[in-house]
C-alpha cells in the first residue's frame, strides 16, 4: 500500500504515432508524492517541464495531449500513463527528445516491459486514492461515461463501430481478478484505412503503419499478425480510459461505465467527478 517509482533508468526509442517523428524517452526514478513528470529535453528553457494531470490536457483529438503553462505539449501520453497505472507507479520522470511519446506497437505493453526491466522500488510513503463517493455522468448523445462508489477499480467499456468486424464489443475489468498485463496492455490502437487520407490532411496519423496500428479495410484486418485478442479492439478503448483517468494523478477506487467513450468524454468524466465535492474525496492507504 505503499507508493511506487522505478529502481533505474531505462530508455527507448520509437516513431510517434501522429507526429511521424523519431522520439526517444528515459523513465527516471521520482521522489514520493511528486506524481509523472514530462520533460522536454529538445527545449531548453526551466519551464520544459510538464505535469501529467487532468487538468493540463490541451487535446483530445486522437490521442491525449498535455500542456504546460508555457504552451510546451507532449502529445499521446495515454498508452505510457496506462502502463504507470498497470505496474503501480505513482512518482516518474519521463524525458522526451521531442513532443510526442512513441507509438511503439500500438499498446501499452512495450511501457511496461521497461518498467520491469527498470525495476519497482517501494517508497516511504503511503498511497493516496481517489475515493468515488456518489455518482457521475457525463453524457453527449449516445456517448457516455458513469462513475459510481465501489471499494475497488472496475470497468464495464462497451463500444460499437460501423464495422461487422467490430460491431458491438463489450469487456469487464476487475483490479480484482484481472492483470493488466495479460489482459489489456497488450491491445493496440486500431484505425480504418479509409480514414488515412483525412487524419494525414490535419496533421495525424504521419507515422501510422501496420507497425502500431490495426488497420482495418472492406472489413478485413490488413495486419499479417492478425489479431491479439479476439475483442482487441474494445480492450484497447478500455486501455485508453485506464491511461486518461490515471491523469487524476492517483488510483480511483470506483466503478466506471462507459459506452462509444473516447479521450474527450473520458477527459469530461474526471473533470465532473473532481468538481464535484460531495462525489470524491482523497484518502491514503493505512
Amino acid at each position: 500500500m505503499t507508493q511506487h517509482t522505478i529502481k533505474h533508468v531505462v530508455s527507448c526509442f520509437g516513431i510517434g504515432l501522429h507526429s511521424g517523428k523519431p522520439t526517444s524517452i528515459s523513465l527516471y526514478p521520482a521522489d514520493p508524492n511528486t506524481g509523472i513528470t514530462f520533460v522536454r529535453t529538445d527545449i531548453k528553457k526551466s519551464e520544459n517541464r510538464i505535469h501529467a494531470h487532468y487538468a493540463s490536457v490541451a487535446s483530445t483529438n486522437c490521442g491525449t495531449t498535455v500542456r504546460n503553462t508555457a504552451g510546451l505539449e507532449i502529445a499521446t501520453v495515454e498508452h505510457l500513463m496506462a502502463a504507470f497505472w498497470g505496474c503501480k507507479i505513482d512518482n516518474a520522470i519521463v524525458e522526451v527528445d521531442g513532443s510526442e511519446i512513441p507509438s511503439m506497437d500500438g499498446s501499452a505493453e512495450p511501457f511496461v516491459f521497461m518498467i520491469e526491466c527498470a525495476g519497482i522500488h517501494a517508497q516511504e510513503a503511503n498511497r493516496r486514492y481517489l475515493e468515488v463517493l456518489k455518482e457521475i455522468l457525463v453524457e453527449d448523445g449516445e456517448t457516455r461515461v458513469k462513475i459510481s462508489p465501489k471499494d475497488h477499480f472496475h470497468v464495464d467499456m462497451k463500444i460499437k463501430f460501423d464495422s461487422n468486424l467490430i460491431n458491438m464489443q463489450e469487456y469487464s475489468f476487475s483490479e480484482k481478478n484481472k492483470s493488466f498485463k495479460h489482459e489489456i496492455s497488450r491491445a493496440r490502437t486500431f484505425g480504418f484505412k479509409r480514414e488515412e487520407e483525412m487524419l494525414k490532411s490535419v496533421g495525424l496519423a504521419k507515422g501510422a503503419s501496420l507497425d502500431n496500428v490495426i488497420v482495418i479495410n472492406d472489413e478485413k484486418i490488413l495486419n499479417g499478425d492478425g489479431l491479439r485478442y479476439k475483442d482487441e479492439f474494445v480492450r484497447h478503448k478500455l486501455l485508453d480510459l485506464i491511461g486518461d483517468l490515471y491523469l487524476t494523478g492517483v488510483p480511483i477506487r470506483g466503478a466506471v461505465s462507459a459506452f462509444k467513450s473516447g479521450h474527450t468524454m473520458n477527459n469530461k468524466a474526471i473533470h465532473a467527478l473532481l468538481a464535484d465535492k460531495s462525489a470524491h474525496r482523497f484518502i491514503e492507504a493505512s
